[in-house]
């Protein structure tokens, strides 16, 4: 199985999580890092070659710090730019049909908080809701998602085992459900 890592950080560098998971990932030859902001600081995404790796890829994984409950706009702009149609859903789309995606986020608040009755009111489940429909509306296979509640706690016992824990969780993962229309 090909592996996708499509990270999406504005400030890779300065991250404790999502930085400590890349270079998790750059120790394993089998999956492909590509970092947005590193290949696009402009905006201006390529949306020829962004087709083509994923045409390249069984299984895609989108990291990201949660932002207001949502992707980074990076993110939202490959997803408005590169999921086109009749290439990503439409009569005559193909190229996403059975693909793998999955989402792996870090956030600021605490497992607790994202509960019914935290102070976010909603579950992570319930906030990548719309991943979920994205995925099922191009015909994808939707994965389980991977997340690291509580950023703010951050020992080195702890970036490196979630850093284990990412790598093993890409690489293990299987579908929840089969999504297609």
């Amino acid at each position: 199985m090909k592996i996708l890592v499509i990270v999406t950080h504005p400030n890779i560098e300065a991250s404790n999580w999502n930085k400590s998971w890349v270079n998790e990932l750059k120790k394993h030859d089998d999956i492909t890092i590509h970092e947005l902001h590193k290949e696009y600081p402009d905006e201006n995404i390529d949306v020829a070659r962004e087709q083509q790796l994923v045409e390249a890829h069984d299984r895609i994984i989108f990291q990201y710090p949660l932002f207001w409950y949502s992707t980074p706009p990076l993110l939202k702009k490959w997803f408005d730019n590169v999921l086109l149609y009749n290439w990503a859903y439409g009569p005559e789309a193909t190229k996403t049909v059975g693909k793998e995606f999955g989402f792996a986020i870090s956030a600021y608040g605490t497992e607790e908080s994202y509960q019914a009755t935290g102070s976010n009111r909603f579950t992570i489940e319930q906030i990548l809701t719309p991943m979920q429909a994205l995925t099922r509306f191009i015909s994808g296979t939707y994965l389980p998602h991977f997340v690291l509640n509580d950023t703010s706690d951050v020992t080195d016992e702890r970036l490196a085992q979630s850093s284990k824990d990412f790598v093993n969780h890409i690489k293990t993962v299987r579908p929840a459900e089969v999504l297609t229309k």
